[in-house]
């Protein structure tokens, strides 16, 4: 046992306190596929505008990546138990905040904070996994259901909103996080182990502004372009990102103890895995987020028939998962990503022509499918690409372009389908329908004997910009397809254990290869 691990009851209990560790992570991903069913009837009775709508979904997103990076290196210094038991409560509390809130603005800062807890406790569950488990197999096999709880929270989301919103109001399908993390916090003190680095170095406050004030604008600048046109705000927005982001680089390149090792992307593996993981969650969540949307305001219905016919989506995302260690442990993984793009373009294809319930999730199917090796691939090819020493700081870096992969699907994707609703739309109707979908037919049902026309005008609408969303989608996975096989068709197939790094082309890292360097904070 390391010396930095205080003993717990636990220790000896290691596969109790494995599945009061999944817990929490199945309900991540769960907590995504209920809030997509939930999007049309909040739309409806908060009302908010496309962009607000838009904040909504994918605030999430953007601040769990923001903030990943962050609570990594805070599980070090206070502990990794502490810091997962302070990320449930938190996400407890935001999720009651979540289902009562009373207006957009309230439900995004509920959102937001949903981010910062789950930024605590995904990277606390898999750290302590990983000195929980000191035999090799367990490791290996607890990881495993670690993954496996992330595909089962994504199939049973669907199915569990589907049950609420068919009974209650929207925001009972965020209350799911109030029993799931209860027992969390009653029972991880008695089953987990703490574990912290007594060398953990110090938190730079200044990176983590700087990453956050260098994505958020950017960000802005997409979903203002896409919904209203260029303009000044858009340029501004674009501007200062920048200017942030070019900011953030220098620091890094100075601290002894960077917030983000950038060095790492001089390694080609390494940054053909980053950017496989980032454009290729771009790909798919776009379409992810629109098929429920359009599966309940276009398809006709309810809630739960909604849920079980995403079902086969999720099983797709599985079916895939575990093909993909299979096949890479005789292919290349590149050839097995670039293989699973190609195939969901059989999907997006799908989207982009084909209208109706049956098509929306057949494609979505597809498209899962594909992309899984991508999210089962990614972050263990970055590790491998790394340095040993260098491990952890892969590992963070891996799933910061996970999430923020998964955000940006949102926000592109999703402004430009908001940008073809609105220009679908005929100039005399009403600005509240012109917004969105779910605003549109919530007033539709108001106009006595005159709603229909609208209503099906705004149908109309929503599908064309799925299907752009669609054709979009489609050209994020072709050039993920490209980068990938130019980046890291070099890999061998993946062995049993941990790959060694490839032979490199670049020169190695050094400390005397960067710019002087000082203390981080400094």
């Amino acid at each position: 046992m390391s010396p930095a691990t205080v003993p717990a009851g636990g220790v000896r209990r290691p596969w109790l306190g494995l599945a009061v560790l999944l817990l929490p992570v199945t309900l991540m991903t769960a907590d995504l596929g209920v809030l997509w069913l939930a999007t049309p009837f909040l739309a409806g009775d908060l009302r908010p505008t496309g962009g607000e709508l838009l904040w909504i979904t994918d605030v999430y997103g953007f601040l769990t990546a923001g903030t990943l990076v962050v609570m990594g290196t805070l599980g070090d210094r206070i502990g990794r138990r502490r810091l997962l038991l302070y990320g449930s409560a938190g996400f407890a509390a935001a999720s009651l905040l979540a289902a009562y809130a009373t207006s957009p603005l309230m439900l995004i800062v509920a959102r937001a904070l949903l981010g910062v807890a789950g930024a605590a406790v995904l990277p606390s569950t898999l750290a302590l996994i990983s000195h929980m488990f000191t035999d090799a197999r367990q490791r290996a096999t607890a990881i495993a259901m670690w993954v496996t709880a992330l595909s089962v929270g994504l199939a049973a989301g669907p199915v569990i909103g589907g049950v609420l919103l068919d009974r209650w109001w929207w925001g009972s399908v965020f209350l799911i996080g109030i029993p799931v993390m209860v027992p969390v916090l009653l029972l991880a003190r008695v089953l987990l182990p703490e574990y912290r680095d007594p060398d953990a170095g110090r938190l730079d406050l200044v990176s983590v502004a700087l990453f956050l004030l260098a994505v958020l604008p950017l960000i802005y600048a997409v979903k203002d372009g896409a919904g209203h046109g260029p303009g000044t705000g858009t340029a501004v927005a674009s501007a200062a990102g920048a200017a942030f982001a070019v900011a953030f680089v220098r620091r890094q390149n100075r601290l002894v103890r960077p917030l983000l090792e950038l060095r790492l992307f001089r390694d080609r593996a390494f940054t053909g895995a980053l950017l496989a993981l980032l454009l290729g969650m771009t790909a798919l969540n776009g379409v992810e987020y629109l098929v429920p949307q359009y599966l309940q305001s276009v398809g006709g219905l309810s809630p739960l028939a909604a849920g079980l016919w995403l079902i086969p989506g999720a099983a797709g995302l599985v079916l895939g998962s575990q093909l993909t260690p299979v096949l890479a442990a005789r292919l290349r993984p590149a050839v097995v990503i670039v293989g699973g793009l190609l195939s969901a373009l059989g999907g997006y294809t799908v989207l982009a022509v084909a209208e109706g319930v049956i098509p929306a999730a057949l494609g979505l199917t597809v498209v899962m499918f594909g992309v899984a090796p991508i999210s089962v691939l990614g972050t263990g090819l970055a590790v491998g690409a790394a340095p040993p020493e260098k491990a952890g700081a892969a590992a963070a870096t891996g799933q910061t372009a996970y999430d923020l992969g998964l955000a940006l699907g949102i926000a592109v994707t999703g402004s430009v389908a908001t940008a073809v609703y609105r220009a679908r739309m005929p100039g005399d109707a009403p600005d509240e329908a012109r917004d969105t979908l779910g605003a549109a037919l919530a007033l539709a049902e108001r106009i006595p004997g005159g709603g229909d026309a609208l209503a099906a005008t705004a149908r109309a609408a929503f599908t064309s910009g799925l299907q752009w969303a669609s054709v979009l989608s489609a050209g994020f996975a072709l050039v993920t397809a490209g980068l990938v096989w130019v980046l890291l068709r070099h890999v061998p197939p993946v062995s049993g254990g941990r790959r060694e790094p490839p032979a490199r082309t670049d020169p190695p890292l050094r400390s005397s290869d960067a710019a002087p360097r000082v203390p981080s904070g400094g």
